[in-house]
């Protein structure tokens, strides 16, 4: 496994990126640059990436592919090809987007977002997203939401199932399925069903914490690797398990100071149970 998170200097140029990334310590990364990229500089970046071991581990797509406005939705489905063929083209494990919203904000809750009707829209869009692009090598997939299919194990097992493209991958977000107390307290539980059932299909992985705060309604907040309730032991030893090369990426911190706290932290955990994160 390897760790990565967000980048707070200039990465605009393959010596930068590599620079930074040696800095941090990581040995995987998000995709270095977009779309409006040159061959050449894309091809550069991809060489720098094989020359000194770096995993590109996704090109994000975040956008709303299922949206009730058709020019919204239209453009939407034409990024998530690009970005598609550019982590093909880069040679990333992952383009990863969420399934969408039929609310007003791209990632918002809606009413019908648990109808069959929404499940079947999410089906025919990515199959549409993968048909068209036909990539050999990256995986497309859905960061789950506690609101949007998928939103745990059986939805993400039910929309492989339903899709049924080897492009198809599964990004595994832990904290993204944690929507209850009870599954705040037995998150290690979900952890290992989860992994056990799809680990097959995760090319993707966003890690963080979450804190349940004392509250008449049920408020779980994110927070640093370390300062939670997340069973970061089994975490790692069921992703370690799956004997792959991928990538944990830290996300959503306001400092680079959380990043070097969450990653000391998370790396603690591995070195005590004999588990090497890159």
């Amino acid at each position: 496994m390897r760790l990565t998170g967000q980048f707070f200097q200039d990465v605009s140029t393959p010596e930068k990126w590599i620079s930074e990334l040696n800095r941090l310590g990581y040995s995987a990364s998000v995709c270095p640059v977009d779309t409006a990229a040159s061959d050449f500089e894309l091809m550069a970046f991809r060489q720098a990436a094989k020359t000194n071991d770096i995993l590109i581990s996704e090109v994000g797509a975040w956008s709303n592919p299922i949206s009730p406005d058709d020019r919204i939705r239209k453009a939407a489905v034409s990024h998530c090809k690009g970005q598609l063929e550019l982590a093909e083209r880069i040679g990333a494990l992952s383009c990863v987007n969420i399934a969408g919203s039929l609310a007003d904000n791209w990632d918002g809750p809606h009413p019908d977002h648990f109808h069959p009707d929404t499940f079947t829209l999410v089906v025919d869009t990515v199959r549409e997203i993968i048909d068209d692009v036909k990539p050999v090598n990256a995986k497309y997939a859905l960061e789950m939401l506690p609101w949007m299919i998928p939103d745990g194990r059986e939805s993400y097992e039910s929309l492989v199932k339903a899709i049924d493209r080897e492009a198809f991958g599964v990004h595994f977000d832990p904290a993204n399925m944690i929507h209850s107390p009870r599954a705040y307290f037995n998150n290690a539980e979900l952890i290992k069903d989860f992994v056990d059932r799809l680990g097959h299909f995760i090319c993707n992985v966003h890690v963080r914490d979450v804190r349940l705060e004392h509250e008449l309604s049920v408020h779980i907040r994110e927070t640093v690797p370390g300062d939670g309730f997340m069973d970061y032991r089994t975490l790692l030893k069921e992703l370690h398990g799956l004997g792959r090369d991928f990538a944990l990426r830290m996300e959503h911190f306001k400092e680079e100071e959380s990043y070097l706290s969450g990653a000391a932290y998370i790396r603690g955990i591995a070195e005590r149970e004999g588990i090497v994160i890159r």
